[in-house]
């Protein structure tokens, strides 16, 4: 103790031990401002389009009175059309931000496949993910596996949506619209419009199997993991915890 400061001194021996108990945090600027804008924003358009598809597909029960008193399914198909328009015009604007932003902003359409790193990386976190090994490797951008989830589930389904969901609109607006000259095509080759609403809500139900793993899994990372995840999506750093 320093009588006249009243500060506590640590030994040379003891503020090496404490030093090198301390936590080294390190952050790194990974995610630009448009990408996390895009990524709350798709989140919102995401649960609207799952919860009023659902609805779509499973309406509620009938109400009584007139039709046109009751405008309820009518709302329910505004907000899911409105939300998809939200969701495609994003998707192009997060499109072109990969050829524009930074090297992070175009992993979501990329996989290093003939990469032997990436798979060995990939089995890493694999193993990290089913309790086996006791620390994840460290990684700035996505992880491996995360990478290889966002390109085969979220890009893949999406892309799906896309094309059997404006095949579904194209039939509302009629023959000739744009939505018919560019996505008219899909209900022919699928055979019927039914079959475009049975494998459409099929694929409403992949993409919630994967929203619900990407949660659990920027979640768990956040907690048991070496790096930030929920936060990064906020600020744009990556904070690395040792």
């Amino acid at each position: 103790m320093d009588i006249e400061s009243g500060v506590t001194r640590l030994s040379p021996s003891d503020a090496e031990e404490v030093a090198q108990r301390a936590v080294v945090r390190r952050a790194v600027y990974v995610y630009e401002a448009p990408i996390r804008a895009w990524h709350w924003i798709n989140a919102l358009a995401v649960f609207v389009l799952m919860a009023t598809g659902y609805l779509i597909g499973k309406p509620l029960p009938s109400v009584g009175g007139e039709a046109s008193a009751s405008y309820v399914m009518g709302y329910i198909r505004f907000a899911h059309f409105a939300a998809a328009y939200v969701f495609a015009v994003g998707f192009l604007g997060r499109l072109y931000w990969a050829f524009a932003g930074n090297h992070h902003s175009h992993e979501l359409f990329t996989l290093p496949l003939f990469k032997r790193g990436y798979w060995r990386g990939v089995m890493g976190m694999v193993r990290w993910y089913l309790f086996i090994d006791p620390r994840p490797g460290q990684y700035v951008g996505h992880n491996p596996l995360a990478r290889l989830g966002m390109v085969t589930g979220f890009l893949a389904i999406t892309v799906f949506m896309f094309v059997t969901g404006f095949a579904l609109y194209s039939e509302g607006l009629g023959r000739g619209s744009w939505a018919d000259v560019m996505f008219g095509w899909v209900i022919p080759l699928f055979g019927q419009s039914q079959d475009v609403h049975t494998w459409h809500r099929l694929g409403m139900w992949g993409m919630v199997i994967f929203v619900l793993m990407h949660v659990y899994a920027a979640i768990r990372e956040d907690i048991m993991g070496r790096q930030s995840m929920v936060s990064t999506m906020i600020s744009g750093f990556r904070t690395f915890k040792d």
